[in-house]
């Protein structure tokens, strides 16, 4: 017997459809039945690839003596991060205040009358183990607590929203700030200290961190670091180790270890998008190492056969487990990526096993509980030897050879992959579902890629993506976040806005004589300014005036995560716009923006590289003025703070137009004077004062 969550949308709300727990989704039916029940709310967060979700799934939520307590005691309610990430981010925070440390998934108990959290964990197991308590031990003392200890709960409730709301607001900057040019320094040295390799722990991407520190390698500041060794070694790291897979293309989520050897396994959209642009920038900047081409190359194929929709967009994520047979009950983490030794001679020749052996991480003990993944050990082009190997294996996968296999349908769910007949391994299930945010960062690395690589089809299947968006993203006039099989739902979020306005701006400025992008990015701005800007504190809120109600503070996000944050990416774009249009409402709002997040800047650069990122754009901001054919030739290059604008009446005997903030320089008469201003340009914001 199904709940309430067998006619959800989302795929993760509708893995929990079979739980005996009565669960409802967020919704204000639900709020106010918690209400006139007295019932404390619990609220469960996940998403639909996370490991953890799935596993507290078949545990505790499938645990009829816990569904009957559940029940009769709280009012759950199961909400998807990917489609409410203001609701997420509220609880998450709230999470880490009272614990020090967050994850999913997020399991928040909330006073029904004003959806204040009172406690808040991850992972339950059923009985007490791994050093955590049984979860229905936990119901019990907390419905206790509710009852009984009012002045405790109310005074402890006091203590949090106080801290949300503080947190919301931000405090002033202080009047003693330092420079510009001081604090972009900080910026970066932080985040290249963040990203230099170490010795313990998971390896992330951290593109938000590793993207700063390679566009600050131009600036040349005096460090204990070498930038531009630490941004090669990053981009290393995820070419070469077992993060990437060698042999389908595309990027795993994290690694368990810091030799970025063994992954967990789900694949996220907007890593790979994130990845594929920094992959790009690294080529633009003259660090071009074969491996990166060929990483950005297979994940872009990964793409098109197994995330593109037949209308065009890109599907959000891949499980990390996989069913090893039909007829398994549970799936296993990294099933459909991982080699046995024994299989690695069935299906290579010695010639091929030796190589693979002295090129890649293969042992007949293997590095992930008896089998191999596969970690490149040196850089460079890989052997005909090789590719012809990693093809046999990528047959074996997926049932046919990269060469005749240009779609690989999805499974949409544990029932397709394990029914449907696959001709080689079951693969992991994907969530087809369409988010705009996702989407617009998958579309920006495309974007940079084709420009850099001189790839046209990289831009034809960014194109392909926008526009699904721009036609299918809109109801009555309004901007929608997510699509699910051809209907659009929730209006669209901050980090909405922010990244497809990005990905447009980035379209254009891979092909800078389509201006199309340039009206569409303009349009959207217009709408993410009327409803989302904060006309009181500066910076964009989370979510609309309009679908803030059942929120119990009105977040300005601003700290980076897997993902840039919404406001670094949108106080750039404004600079950007500002170029391209001369409207300076434009320049104002970006420092407004700044300005709302200063001191945060200056107290916790760690928490902001995007902020900084922005920083650089509105310090160094270039315009550069030219003939379509000159700009083509500028698009590969590594200008990290410049825009391209087409014009046809240039001064007579010039080649082009550099235009800083709000000045132009003397018309560049020459190729080699018109990058010698670009670069000049580029860093002015730090080297002198103005």
């Amino acid at each position: 017997m199904t709940n309430r969550l067998a006619e959800a949308k989302s795929l993760y709300l509708r893995k929990h459809a079979e739980n005996p727990i009565d669960w409802w989704s967020w919704c204000d039916e639900a709020l106010a039945t918690a209400r006139v029940q007295n019932k404390p709310i619990f609220l469960s967060i996940g998403y639909s690839s996370c490991h953890w979700c799935t596993v507290m799934e078949g545990e505790a939520f499938s645990d009829l003596a816990i569904a009957d307590y559940m029940n009769a005691n709280f009012l759950p309610i199961k909400v998807d991060r990917e489609e409410r990430p203001d609701i997420d981010s509220i609880y998450m925070q709230a999470l880490q205040m009272m614990s020090g440390q967050g994850g999913w998934p997020l399991n928040v108990f909330l006073s029904p009358e004003d959806l204040v959290p009172f406690y808040a964990g991850t992972y339950f197991p059923v009985d007490q183990r791994y050093g955590r308590p049984g979860f229905l031990q936990v119901l019990q003392a907390l419905r206790r607590y509710y009852d009984t200890e009012k002045q405790d709960l109310q005074q402890r409730k006091a203590l949090i929203i106080e801290s949300l709301l503080t947190s919301a607001v931000l405090q002033d900057a202080t009047t003693n700030e330092i420079e510009d040019r001081e604090l972009l320094r900080q910026g970066w040295e932080t985040s290249t200290g963040i990203i230099t390799p170490n010795q313990t722990g998971n390896s992330f991407p951290m593109i938000p961190y590793a993207e700063l520190a390679l566009r600050g390698t131009r600036f040349n500041f005096e460090s204990r670091y070498d930038g531009e060794q630490v941004c090669t070694q990053r981009g290393l790291d995820l070419a070469l180790g077992g993060i990437y897979d060698h042999v389908g293309g595309g990027f795993h989520r994290y690694t368990v270890d810091p030799t970025w050897t063994v992954p967990h396994f789900e694949k996220m959209l907007y890593d790979n998008g994130q990845i594929v642009e920094y992959l790009a920038g690294l080529w633009s900047a003259g660090i071009q190492e074969p491996a990166f081409e060929r990483a950005i190359a297979g994940t872009i194929e990964w793409l098109k056969r197994e995330m593109t929709a037949p209308e065009g967009y890109f599907y959000a994520s891949q499980d990390a487990d996989s069913f090893t047979e039909p007829t398994a009950v549970e799936p296993k983490e990294g099933a459909f990526y991982v080699w046995s030794y024994s299989e690695l001679q069935q299906l290579l020749t010695p010639e091929e096993l030796t190589e693979l052996q002295q090129q890649f991480t293969v042992s007949s003990n293997g590095n992930f509980e008896g089998k191999n993944v596969l970690q490149r050990r040196h850089v460079g082009q890989l052997s005909a030897t090789l590719e012809t190997a990693l093809s046999k294996l990528f047959t074996v996968r997926y049932g046919a050879s990269p060469e005749s296999l240009e779609t690989f349908p999805p499974a949409r769910n544990n029932q397709e992959a394990k029914t449907a007949n696959w001709p080689g391994r079951i693969p992991s299930v994907t969530d087809t579902k369409m988010i705009v945010a996702w989407n617009s960062l998958m579309i920006s690395g495309l974007a940079r890629a084709a420009g850099v690589l001189g790839q046209p089809p990289y831009l034809k299947l960014a194109a392909q993506a926008a526009n699904f968006i721009l036609d299918n993203q809109f109801v009555d006039g309004r901007f929608h976040r997510l699509n699910y099989q051809g209907e659009p739902t929730v209006l669209a979020q901050s980090e909405d806005y922010a990244f497809f306005i990005k990905a447009l701006l980035d379209l254009q400025a891979a092909n800078p004589e389509h201006k199309q992008w340039l009206e569409k990015a303009i349009a959207i701005q217009d709408e993410f300014n009327e409803f989302l800007w904060s006309v009181e504190l500066g910076g964009y809120y989370n979510a609309s005036s309009d679908s803030s109600q059942n929120l119990i503070v009105r977040e300005r996000s601003y700290a980076d995560n897997a993902t840039a944050s919404a406001n670094g990416i949108a106080i750039a774009n404004l600079v950007r716009l500002a170029l391209l249009t001369d409207n300076l409402h434009y320049l104002d709002l970006a420092e407004l923006g700044l300005k709302a997040f200063r001191s945060v800047m200056h107290r916790a650069p760690q928490a902001c590289p995007s902020l900084f990122t922005a920083l650089d754009w509105y310090r160094n901001s270039t315009l550069i003025r030219s003939t379509t054919e000159q700009l083509n030739s500028l698009v590969p290059k590594f200008l990290p703070s410049a825009v391209f604008a087409v014009v046809s009446d240039l001064p007579e005997g010039s080649v082009g137009l550099v235009c800083q903030g709000l000045k132009c320089l003397t018309p560049a008469e020459s190729v080699d004077q018109l990058l010698q201003q670009v670069q000049e340009s580029q860093n002015r914001g730090v080297g002198s004062r103005e």
